[in-house]
């Protein structure tokens, strides 16, 4: 998506930040395309946790201080060692693309109009970390070329990690982001900031309305709420229609006809396949109630089974895409080095998916690769496993990717 500016839309639910963006075709500077008619198919980029700090910021060309606040870790360059000494010696200072490795090929070859993640990451030179929390990740700000390298529209915030080095952190990594021209959302300077969503113009294609929240269930503490007058994110308490009812006033405001909305939340623990009811109930209820068209969820470090619920995707657990944690051990048997990019073909004048193909990745030296055939079949077992209670598989597709099927849609009747 080639972005040619942005500016706010106020409203009940908030400040909407809108991404403008250039047609096909378009001169950078040029007005944007005004839509008409019926909308073009339009594809989202979706994947779960990126975690550019802590081991993966000290081998960027800015590292921030190394100092960490952990148990048994008391310096970022030791997650680069463990690395090393797992995979071999990672060539510091590396480019800023080099994180991406082989998703910047899969980002040309499938062109999506949006890219969306969830960033567990302060991007900031705070040292006032949260205390009493365990972990704490901070990229250097300097290194925000780092995201821009993937082209990436939009970071999610509302997630566990966000305010690992405070409320100065919190506002040094949205300044960050704005001055990037990346959107930020989930988390804000009060509750307002927090809950806006973001809504990307992606030219004849239609436009994208991101909200993003963080359950308590994810282990984000209590105080991380923005409130009228404190920073912080938009926190989810429960999963009650009370809150449902609070979020599709929220869609009401700002949903057009042929626009594409993501609810993107941060819950549930990192391990295991589980999903609970509760979860499942409330991903319909945003699909039936509330007027969400893609449930993003993520927290978990692996990949979990999707759902497809009257159309609508709805993603469990997108796993880990980008993090330093090749060398830690534990939870091997969950293969957090593997991941998925998740493309999401939507169909603006339905609000359905027209095609979800994934692209199975796997991590190494700081770096994504193309997951191997070995790998490739594990993530196909998985999905297909945890898929059978959604009635979901995913088959073999094209250039080395998956295709989810689905009951009426994707080939599975």
């Amino acid at each position: 998506m080639k972005r040619i500016g942005e500016v706010a839309v106020a409203g009940s639910s908030g400040v909407g930040r809108i991404r403008l963006s250039a047609g096909p075709g378009a001169e950078a500077g040029a007005s944007p395309r005004r839509l008409s008619g019926a909308k073009s198919p339009l594809t989202l980029f979706l994947c779960g946790d990126v975690m550019t700090g802590r081991g993966i910021d000290q081998i960027l060309p800015s590292p921030g201080s190394p100092v960490l606040h952990e148990a048994y870790v008391q310096s970022a360059r030791r997650y680069v060692e463990l690395a090393e000494e797992r995979h071999g010696s990672i060539p510091a200072p590396v480019t800023y693309d080099y994180v991406w490795g082989d998703a910047l090929a899969e980002f040309e070859r499938v062109a999506p109009h949006v890219r969306i993640v969830n960033l567990e990451t302060a991007i900031t030179r705070s040292d006032d970390h949260w205390r009493g929390k365990g972990v704490h990740y901070r990229m250097h700000p300097d290194n925000i070329a780092c995201l821009s390298a993937a082209g990436i529209d939009c970071c999610v915030l509302a997630n566990n990690h966000v305010l690992d080095w405070g409320y100065a952190g919190l506002e040094e990594t949205l300044a960050t982001l704005a001055s990037a021209g990346i959107s930020a959302v989930g988390a804000g300077r009060n509750a307002h900031e927090a809950a806006a969503p973001a809504v990307l113009d992606a030219g004849a294609a239609g436009r994208v309305a991101v909200f993003a929240f963080g359950a308590v269930s994810s282990g984000i503490p209590q105080r991380w709420a923005a409130t009228q007058d404190r920073p912080g994110i938009n926190l989810l308490t429960d999963l009650s229609h009370r809150t449902l009812r609070g979020i599709a006033d929220g869609v009401a405001r700002v949903k057009r006809a042929g626009d594409i909305v993501v609810a993107s939340i941060h819950w549930g623990g990192n391990w295991g396949y589980a999903v609970p009811e509760e979860q499942q109930r409330f991903a319909h209820m945003l699909i039936d109630e509330a007027g969400i068209d893609v449930v993003h969820g993520h927290s978990s470090h692996h990949v979990k089974g999707m759902e497809v619920h009257r159309g609508r995707p709805v993603i469990y657990g997108c796993g880990d895409f980008l993090s330093d944690y090749e060398g830690i051990e534990g939870y091997e048997q969950f293969r957090d080095d593997l991941g998925l990019m998740y493309f999401l073909t939507m169909d603006p004048a339905s609000g359905g998916a027209a095609r979800i193909a994934l692209t199975p990745t796997r991590i190494r030296n700081f770096r994504i690769s193309r997951a191997p055939a070995a790998d490739r079949r594990w993530l196909r077992e998985v999905l297909n496993r945890e898929g059978r209670r959604f009635g979901t598989r995913a088959d073999e597709g094209p250039e080395q990717t998956l295709v989810l099927q689905w009951p009426g849609g994707g080939g599975l009747a």
